[in-house]
């Protein structure tokens, strides 16, 4: 693997700077709300686009640099937690010509500039339809289910937990990954029936362990990571570690000075992108509106912060 780039800010008022879509001469793999995929044989291409999504649909607006950050987060912590967790990593684009060992000569194409930064060449496993929620605070829809039911996904709490406080320990409340609509919440027997208990049993080992690294990693610099989820596949029946890893997509992450408990905490997401939806008035049925300038930069400042304040590194 190439050492990372330091990640070079992008302007919000340059519309050449956002990457809404791509369109290689590849066999496309999947195409996602965020990521574009493309099949190399034995391997994937994933592009990490400037796209956003708000209530389950994608924004006709893009978010500079999102992309950008979103890759190098998850090669952040790919390589962070590699002795904890296998995972799919097997090439950081930073220079489109290594995309030579992986496309035959006859398939070569001239790569587009954007690949470098956002994208990465992965091992293309058996993915397993189960997000792997971790939630370590009370907060999101498991604040929702503590107020009706007091428990999180049929998992009985202390009664009197107040919104955004820490839990006695981490809980593992898995998803199904649903193609269109909510995920919905699957038992530990669920997930038993579809992959086995030995799987079952290292997929929950495994998402807990990564999880509780990094929220101890990322305390150490004043960030809380209060909740996250993660994907794993299989390669000959060996559990790997796919898609996104820790990232505000995949993650909820609060600043530790600003932490108060019981209200909803400013997180380093698209938090502003929703409130202007929610006080614009949409209806959250296409089409959405168009984020106005202001709003576009608050989203991407916040994502450039999350990477540097985990990271230590600047975006230049």
């Amino acid at each position: 693997m190439t050492k990372s780039k330091t990640i070079r800010s992008l302007e919000t008022s340059n519309s050449q700077s956002v990457l809404l879509n791509t369109d290689l001469p590849l066999p496309l793999f999947i195409r996602g709300k965020v990521r574009d995929t493309y099949d190399l044989g034995n391997h994937l291409l994933i592009i990490a686009t400037d796209r956003i999504s708000a209530f389950d649909l994608v924004l006709p607006s893009g978010i500079p640099n999102k992309g950008f950050v979103l890759n190098q987060l998850s090669i952040f912590w790919f390589r962070q937690t590699a002795d904890l967790m296998p995972n799919h990593l097997i090439e950081i684009v930073d220079d489109v010509h290594c995309l030579d060992t992986y496309i035959p000569t006859e398939n070569r194409f001239p790569y587009p500039s954007y690949l470098a930064g956002r994208s990465m060449v992965v091992k293309k496993l058996k993915r397993i339809p189960i997000e792997c929620v971790v939630r370590g605070y009370l907060a999101g829809a498991g604040w929702t289910d503590y107020q009706q039911y007091g428990t999180i996904s049929g998992l009985h709490l202390p009664r009197g937990l107040q919104e955004s406080q820490e839990l006695p320990e981490p809980l593992f409340t898995p998803t199904t990954k649903a193609e269109t609509g909510h995920d919905q919440p699957i038992t530990t027997d669920e997930i038993r029936k579809q992959v086995g208990e030995d799987v079952a049993e290292k997929i929950k080992e495994k998402s807990l362990s990564v999880y509780n690294y990094a929220r101890e990693y990322a305390r150490k610099r004043g960030i809380i990571i209060a909740d996250t989820k993660m994907e794993f596949g299989l390669e000959d029946g060996k559990l790997i570690l796919i898609d996104e890893l820790l990232t505000p997509d995949s993650s909820r992450i609060w600043d530790a000075k600003r932490y108060q408990i019981g209200q909803s905490q400013p997180s380093y997401d698209k938090q502003p992108l929703r409130d202007w939806l929610v006080e614009f008035g949409w209806n959250k049925e296409p089409p959405a509106p168009t984020l106005p300038p202001e709003v576009i930069e608050a989203t991407a400042r916040r994502y450039e912060q999350a990477y540097q304040r985990l990271t230590g590194r600047e975006i230049r």
